[in-house]
């Protein structure tokens, strides 16, 4: 596969920044809390199907310390409908037992002490903090590693190398901006059955789009 060139990323850049400097998740929360539950939750799964999910698990369990003593059947029941549930319903409830008994009940806004909690890897950690505190940084999940690939910004086979070479070859101030526009560009635009090509804001620089037959 072709590398982008210099030039290549530049128009990538500028493009991104135009259509989605003020782009945001399309998962519903009102707080932190709210916010980290739903990124958990949305670990290969739509947020679609998140958004339907965690209104009920929020009203039966509106804060951290009522995540912290519920029953695991309840809302292993509760999110049944999400991938992995059995799984997200254990992370879910420790990590609530562990912001309450470590942290006083305040989810910790910094990227190594979320990491200690259930559930939360690097990916996780990073998308709370682009999205909840506009940091700098790269998250790599399928939308952004299938974009990066298609554009020649890395041709790495793990999320961990494609998160670094984004963050070399994109760098700057902008990385949060660069994760919002790849997840949204990669769900409407450059999908991953039947991309529509004909919406692509760079044509010219894509790597991939001869293998694509018109949809």
């Amino acid at each position: 596969m072709k590398k982008a060139t210099k030039d290549d990323i530049n128009i990538i850049k500028e493009a991104f920044i135009e259509h989605y400097s003020d782009a945001v998740t399309e998962l519903n929360y009102k707080n932190d809390y709210e916010l980290l539950i739903a990124i958990i939750l949305s670990a290969q799964c739509t947020d679609k199907r998140v958004n339907i999910i965690t209104p009920a698990l929020f009203e039966k369990y509106p804060t951290v310390f009522d995540l912290s003593c519920a029953n695991l059947d309840d809302v292993k029941k509760i999110i049944n409908s999400c991938s992995f549930f059995n799984n997200k319903a254990q992370n879910i409830i420790k990590m609530a037992r562990s912001v309450v008994e470590n942290y006083d009940g305040n989810i910790p806004h910094d990227q190594k002490e979320l990491m200690k909690l259930a559930g939360v890897g690097n990916k996780t950690a990073n998308v709370f903090m682009i999205e909840y505190k506009q940091e700098n940084l790269m998250a790599v999940d399928t939308h952004v590693f299938r974009v990066s690939h298609r554009l020649g910004l890395s041709d790495a086979k793990n999320v961990e190398k494609t998160e670094a070479d984004l963050v070399k070859k994109l760098k700057g101030d902008d990385l949060h901006i660069f994760h919002q526009a790849m997840v949204l560009f990669g769900r409407y635009i450059c999908k991953a059955i039947k991309p529509e090509c004909d919406k692509c804001y760079f044509p010219q620089v894509c790597k991939t789009k001869s293998s694509f037959k018109p949809s």
